[in-house]
């Protein structure tokens, strides 16, 4: 499974084959996250961090734009409703 990328990572960083293989695992899963996974799971960090909810949705509308494949943009009304059903 991703022997290329294992051996990509092997060759570039202190990484060896078990090593690079779990950090490729972690990025995929990660990644492989829904829009509404993804927004819960940051919603109930940030509020663990003690931001409010207007900080809160603004960060995640802006941390969507990252993501691999990146959702259509969300109002935050849509983000609301996501957490908040």
């Amino acid at each position: 499974m991703h022997d290329e990328l294992v051996d990509h990572l092997t060759r570039s960083s202190s990484l060896n084959r078990g090593e690079a293989l779990r950090v490729i695992q972690d990025v995929l899963a990660y990644f492989h996250e829904t829009t509404e996974v993804f927004v819960r799971r940051r919603h109930r960090e940030l509020q663990g961090q003690g931001l409010v909810n207007a900080e809160i949705f603004e960060r995640i509308s802006a941390d969507l734009k990252y993501r691999a494949v990146a959702p259509p943009e969300l109002s935050l009304r849509q983000l609301r409703r996501i957490v908040y059903g």
